[in-house]
């Protein structure tokens, strides 16, 4: 079984991926655990603790292999909001009931749940439910930024 026990900085030169792995976003914040890489075969992530991955991160195992992370597409709540304080506020709702959130410019997403569907409709919001990937925010006392920004 092949395990990967690095991920390669982003800084470095990318060397070419000889395997993918795609992975919901739940499993993409858990540094030690077994996986299938997308062409079935079976392996493990012993990375350092705490630990994310992120759509397009590279690993690297014990013996050289170098597999490249996907997000998997997954049911999410999306809300389009052009205007900046009415998105801070739709995101502060959200914040305040600990909800995992991906913030772009003009939307916000988060895993799909209806009562919160209903809360963000109440409050003057149009949600759409999509599947797409997960890149979250990952919170202040992580050692990277969540993502990048337009």
């Amino acid at each position: 079984m092949i395990c990967f026990t690095e991920k390669i900085p982003e800084n470095d030169t990318m060397p070419q991926a000889a395997q993918t792995l795609t992975l919901p976003w739940e499993k993409r914040v858990k540094s030690r655990q077994r996986v299938i890489l997308d062409n079935g075969d079976q392996a493990g992530l012993m990375l350092t603790r705490g630990t994310v991955l992120r759509h397009g991160d590279m690993l690297l195992s014990e013996d050289g292999v170098v597999a490249q992370v996907k997000a998997e597409n997954e049911t999410l709540s999306f809300v389009q909001c052009s205007d900046p304080l009415q998105l801070a506020r739709l995101c502060y709702h959200l914040g305040n009931r600990h909800v995992a959130i991906e913030i772009n410019a003009s939307q916000v997403c988060y895993p799909h749940d209806h009562v919160l569907d209903q809360m963000i409709g109440s409050l003057g919001y149009e949600v759409r439910v999509v599947d797409a990937p997960f890149e979250p925010e990952t919170g202040a006392y992580q050692s990277r930024h969540g993502h990048h920004h337009d």
